[in-house]
């Protein structure tokens, strides 16, 4: 998988703009798009410059991105809604998700 951030990516007809010229060097590439992160992640066997001069050409500046290598921790022991409890921030007003060993 290969990510860019795309600065100029800003609505969802910048999204469709840069899926268009990325399908138009491979039609099976798979596209993951987050235009608030202005991040777009491509499974492709086309090369790696292609994909990019691709949306260059679409008018955008990509940016390659490091992949993320960061997984989930596992848990050992204890209630799985302990954890998310404490990570809520209180002034986004999210309630706490719980889960069946809970109710």
């Amino acid at each position: 998988m290969i990510s860019y951030r795309v600065p100029g990516m800003t609505c969802g007809h910048c999204a469709s703009v840069i899926t268009m010229a990325v399908a138009g060097v491979d039609k099976a590439a798979r596209i993951k798009i987050d235009v608030p992160a202005k991040l777009v992640s491509i499974t492709s066997t086309a090369a790696e410059g292609e994909l990019m001069e691709a949306i260059q050409e679409a008018g955008y500046a990509p940016q390659k991105v490091a992949p993320t290598t960061a997984r989930p921790t596992a848990r050992t022991s204890g209630c799985c809604c302990a954890s998310r409890k404490s990570a809520l921030d209180p002034s986004q007003g999210t309630a706490p998700v719980k889960s069946a060993c809970c109710r």
